[in-house]
Order: structure tokens, then sequence, then C-alpha cells
């Protein structure tokens, strides 16, 4: 009675849903229950909403609580005592006699509003008894008073709560592996599962702007999400009232419809964040235009997309000096729209008509846009850092999928504020650092060049940023500059799209104590396959695959360790664009990326790129990569910028050839270091060519494209 009665209590006052009991049964009579810990209530929602009179493990020294005592009605306690050795092995045994045992592996209610560290005790409990885990996850249960993120969500008496029950699962670990060995592999399969969990139970179904109203529900529409050097932040109101408003405006001049690219060629501003959900909020695709590579790639990339009509700035324009890229894009007959011009449209009425649909947005937004998940959501095109670019499109449900595989492993917070100076045009900077926080209800602050070395750090000492996004390139050269107190608010900074070099971790580790995370993607994987995180790092590695990767290695001939990365899985792109094929989507075969990186998989799980497909050259028989060369040099003189590409060489096949800065080089240091660091000869460059600086694309990679045709002529 006691139950029921509590059960009708909690259904309505926070309308509890239960998914997956199906589940639960399929679980059988042993289950080890692990769910996820975010408020007081969470003990008692699964005592209700979980069939029969479960066990809880629970402290020993708070079981006396008379609160405790109440709760003992609805289920079998397990007193605990964390500090006696036998405690474990007694839970073991009344778990053997066909219990169903919940546990919270965390230990403690979240801080974080995101999983936090996991103990490996539940994992081995499981292993040991022999039972199934069952995993479920709690939501909502964080924005009650009953949390701990007072001051860092907003809290409410009464939001929906959901308990999701996943599939169960038995670990399988070799029966060789014992003691203290056996017990980190269980907590290891038990914080996968836990992440697996917490990204299996998200919502991929929606688009990028539904999210945004979401996010608007949760954080209120108050909550400050967008800010540049101009200093004059947007809330979650004012950017869906601007995003109807300007929206409107643009839908008047693309004839295309919903589901029509429209280029967009704007700096990162929060003026530019607003266009790209205005396209959103009326069912246009945003294509991403990359205004660093020249005419002709920006002229092929809006033929392949049929792009008919790019919008930018005056303003950036001028101040930039690109007006020979608008010229060339007219000549074509492509329709340039100014943002300043729309702008002197907009009327009071229109205004006040935005103010309205701020306040009904699911309304608005659904009878003007009839978008799904599955439609394209924004156009990216790749570096052309080996070959020609090609428009990559993702689709909403991409971007959500990798947006929830990083929050499954990373502990963002409302709290926190993004720097981010990266290029929107380039992936790591769009959906890495625009919409991976704004989807979130985390602030983000926007510079448009990561080029300025000096400016770039000063503002993330005044902006209080705590989590960082960059390339070994741009690091390298803020490190150079910065004050030593310039980045003392910083948690996290995740490096990616070029490797991370030995001397730029060592520099922000011991000059400001900051520990960058490598981490490792692709534009065609919106954009994050692993990361480094807070719970898992291992230096000279990129981290471990991200929930819901599937991914197999192919073999390739001359190659002995690791294999050719491919991958499947929610965050795969739809296709590409070509130039040579306008408007026609190539989606990749079977579903899966063929990455072109060789790696190499550790018995963690943890991934090393050993370099690009492409880029290993066949030396008298031998496969040598070019990464790896790059790699020794960079340690052989840390100060200076190295790069090496393979030319034809009628004796040996190929040869490699060194550019570098370094006036001093020669073959003779090279072959030197490389004998005593126990390298091959065929690995040292025949050739060194003198340059003042490496060539570089917008996003900070090497242009390895304009090397090759340099060393060639």
């Amino acid at each position: 009675m006691l139950k029921s009665f509590l059960k009708l209590i909690f259904k309505t006052l926070y309308r509890v849903e239960v998914t997956g009991m199906d589940n639960y049964k399929a679980a059988g009579k042993r289950i080890v229950i692990v769910a996820n810990h975010l408020s007081f209530l969470d003990g008692l929602l699964l005592a209700l909403f979980l069939p029969g009179r479960p066990m809880f493990a629970i402290d020993s020294k708070i079981a006396t609580q008379w609160y405790i005592k109440l709760f003992s009605n609805l289920v079998r306690l397990f007193p605990l005592d964390s500090t006696s050795p036998m405690a474990t092995k007694a839970m073991i045994k009344e778990i053997r006699k066909d219990r169903q045992c919940v546990i919270f592996p965390e230990g403690r209610i979240t801080i974080t509003g995101s999983l936090m560290k996991v103990y490996e005790g539940p994992g081995m409990i499981a292993d040991k008894a022999d039972a199934m885990i069952l995993p479920i996850r709690i939501e909502g249960a964080q924005y009650t008073p009953f949390s701990r993120l007072k001051g860092k969500v907003r809290l409410r008496w009464f939001p929906k709560i959901t308990l999701s029950m996943l599939p169960p699962q038995r670990f399988e670990i070799a029966e060789e592996i014992k003691g203290r060995r056996r017990r980190m592999a269980a907590g290891l399969k038990l914080y996968d599962l836990m992440c697996e969990m917490l990204f299996d139970s998200s919502n991929l179904k929606q688009t990028i702007f539904s999210s945004i109203l979401d996010q608007k529900h949760i954080h209120g529409r108050k909550h400050q999400v967008a800010e540049d050097p101009k200093r004059d932040p947007i809330n979650y109101g004012d950017l869906i009232a601007r995003s109807f408003i300007l929206g409107d405006k643009i839908s008047k001049v693309t004839d295309g419809g919903e589901g029509e690219y429209v280029g967009l060629m704007l700096p990162n501003m929060v003026t530019s964040v607003i266009t790209f959900f205005a396209l959103q909020a009326h069912g246009r695709v945003p294509a991403m235009l990359n205004f660093s590579t020249g005419a002709q790639s920006l002229l092929a990339a809006c033929r392949g997309a049929e792009i008919k009509t790019v919008i930018t700035s005056r303003q950036f324009i001028n101040t930039a000096k690109l007006s020979p890229l608008t010229d060339a894009l007219e000549e074509q007959g492509i329709n340039i729209v100014y943002l300043e011009d729309v702008g002197k449209t907009v009327t009071t009425f229109d205004k006040i008509k935005g103010l309205i649909a701020s306040y009904i947005p699911e309304f608005t937004y659904n009878r003007i846009c009839s978008r799904s998940a599955e439609d394209p959501a924004v156009i990216l095109f790749t570096s052309g850092s080996e070959g020609t670019p090609k428009g990559v499109v993702l689709s909403h449900e991409n971007i959500q999928a990798n947006r929830f595989q990083l929050a499954s492993r990373v502990d963002f917070g409302p709290t926190d504020i993004v720097f981010n100076a990266l290029p929107i045009f380039h992936s790591f900077g769009l959906t890495g650092g625009t919409l991976l926080p704004m989807l979130s209800g985390i602030r983000t602050f926007l510079y448009p060049s990561p080029l300025h070395y000096r400016i770039v750090p000063e503002l993330i000492y005044a902006s209080n940023a705590t989590i960082m996004f960059g390339t070994d390139t741009f690091l390298s050269g803020y490190a150079r500059f910065a004050n030593p107190y310039d980045f003392y608010s910083l948690r996290y900074v995740f490096a990616g799209a070029e490797k991370l070099k030995d001397e730029t971790r060592k520099l922000w580790s011991e000059k400001y104590g900051v520990r960058i995370l490598e981490a490792y993607g692709a534009t065609e994987t919106s954009p994050a396959l692993s990361a480094n995180t807070a719970m898992h790092n291992r230096p000279g590695t990129v981290g471990r695959l991200l929930p819901g990767i599937r991914s197999r290695l192919q073999d390739v001939p001359g190659i002995e360790e690791g294999g050719k990365l491919i991958v499947s899985g929610a965050n795969i792109m739809l296709g590409y664009l070509y130039a040579d094929n306008p408007g026609v989507l190539v989606r990749p075969e079977n579903g899966e990326y063929d990455t072109g990186d060789i790696v190499d998989l550790d018995s963690e799980g943890y991934v090393t790129i050993k370099g690009r497909a492409k880029r290993f050259a066949k030396i008298a028989g031998e496969m040598v990569s070019l990464t790896a060369v790059e790699a020794y040099l960079a340690e052989l003189w840390p100060e200076y910028q190295s790069a090496v590409v393979a030319i034809p060489d009628n004796k040996k096949g190929e040869a490699l050839v060194l550019v570098t800065n370094n006036k001093d080089a020669t073959r003779e240091a090279i072959s030197a270091f490389a004998k005593q660091q126990g390298i091959g000869e065929l690995a040292v460059p025949r050739i060194i060519n003198f340059v003042d600086e490496l060539p570089v694309l917008g996003t900070g990679k090497t242009d390895y494209v304009a090397l090759a045709a340099s060393v060639a002529n």
C-alpha cells in the first residue's frame, strides 16, 4: 500500500516515465543494477518503480538513520562497511542467492551534473557473483532541489523524471586475468557500460534547433550562451527571437525552400551564430565556406553543393580584404547577401512578431519548419590538406550523436565557459567549439582568428574560460606569448586536427599547469572519434574510442603493427558532395567511414595513430611513416617546424624530402640522431629544403598539397 501510494504521488508530481521494463525481465533473477547518481531522490525512485523489493547496498554508518528505516519498508537493505575486506565477499554471497542488488557506482551524488568517478567495486561484484548487470539512467532529478547542483543549473520543484533501463550485459573477462588486473578490467568495463548507458538513452532524434528550444526550457530564456569581443552576450531568448526574425528575411532571398544549401562566409562572431540558427529555424542547410582556401576551392565548394546564395557581412569582407572572393562568386552567378542590407529591412513589426514567437517557440518552429533528425543539418568541407576539398553532409542526428558521445565522457556543465577561436568553417570549431556547448547550456566565447597569439591568451584570461579547443600549431603559439597566469581558469584543453607535439604538451604542463588532452576525429565523423579525458588519459595516444562507435582495423600490406581504421556509428556523415558531380550525395558504403589512418589499439582501447595511409612512403620495399619521421624530427629540433613529403626515386621507389625552417639542419645530424634512437636509415630524409615558414591551412594543419607542389617544382 505504501509503495503504491508513493508511486502515485511521484507519477503525479514528477510525471515519472519508465522505459525498458522488458530489459529488466530479460536480466533474470541474479542482477546487479547500476545507476547514475543525480539526487537524494534516486534511491526512492528506484525503490518505487523497480518490481518487487530490490536489495540496496548502503553504507553501514547511515543504515541506522530514521529515514533509512522508513526506506527499509520498501526494499531490502544490505549495510556495507567499506573498511572491511569481508563486506564485499558477503555481498557477493548474497547476490548469488538470486538477488537484485542496486549499487550507485559513483558512490556519491554528482556535483557536476555529469558522470563522475566510477568505482571498480560494482564491476568486480558482478563478475564474482556471475550476475547480469542492468544499467539504469536517471534523468531529470538533477534539476530538483534534492540535487547538489544549486547555483549550477536552474532548479525547480517538479521537473519531469525518466528512468531508462538499458539491455542487460554480462562481463566477459578472460580467465587468465587474475587479482588486481581483473578488478581493473571489471572497473573499466563498468565505466564503459555507464558511458554507453548515457549515450544510448540520449535523444538523437531531434533537430539542432529543437535542442536549442529544449535548452531554453531547461536553463531559462535569460541564460547566456554566446559572447564575442564586442562584449554583448546573447541569451537563449534573444537567440531564438533573432533567429526567427532573421530567418524570415533570409527565407525570402533563398528561393529553394526547405533543404536548400545556403553558403555562410562569416567569422567567429555572435552574429554568425544567429545567422546559422536563423537558417536552421527555417529549414535551410548552412554550408560553411572556408574563405582561407582561395577562390578556386571556394567555387568548387559552391559548385559541388549547388549553392546559389552566399550570406556574408560587408564589414567582414572589407576588413579581411576578401572582395576578390565575392567578385569571383558573383561572376559565377551566385547571389551575395550582406547581413547589413538584410538588417535594414527589419521593421518594428518584425521585431515584435519575433519576440512573440520566442515565447511560443515550439509552436512557431513546427509551423515554419518540417525538418527531421535524419535530414542534412550542415555542410562542411574537408581541409584539402592532402587533396581537393569535398563537401561533407552532416545530419542533425550526426551532430546530436557526437555531442552526446562527448558529454558521456567529459563533465561539461552550465557553469563552464568555452573559448573558441577555431574557425566555424572547420568541424572542430563548429561542432566542437560552438554547437556542443550551445546545445548543452554552456556559454561560448567566440574569437574570429586563432592566429592572434598575443591576444587570445589575454581574452582567455579576461573571459574566465574553463574549456578550450585548439590544434598543436595554435596551442604552441599561445604558449610562447602568454603570461603564466593567463590560463589559470582552464579546466580542459582539447587538442585535435594534427598530432600534438611532446614539446607543446610539456610547455603547457610545466609553465601553465594545464594538461592538454589529445583527441582525434574527422569532419566525416562530426568530428570526434576518440579523446583523452580526465578519467582516462594516456599521453602519446588520442584516447579511447567514444561510446556508440564501432571500429575495425583493415590490414595494410607492409604495415606490421595496427591497421587502417574503419568506423561506423550514428555520428558518421550522410555522405560526400563532389565538385565534378554537383548536388549528388554519395553515401558511405555500408555506413562505414574509412579514416585513411593507420592506428594501433592496445588492450585497454587506447588509440595510437601511426600515420595516414597516404602518408607512408615505400622505400626499398619497406613502408616508412612520414608522420613518424616528422615526430622524431620534432624531438630533435623542437623549436623549429619540420614536414616530410615523398617524391619518386628511380633506385628505391620513393625518397624522403624534409622541408624545414631550421637553416642549420643537416642530413648528418639527422642520421646521427636517428641512429641514437634506433631508427633505421630508410627513415632519414635524403633531401632538405629550407623555407622561412611552412604553409598552413586556415584550420591549423600543414598544407601538404602546397608542400608537395613546391618540392616537385
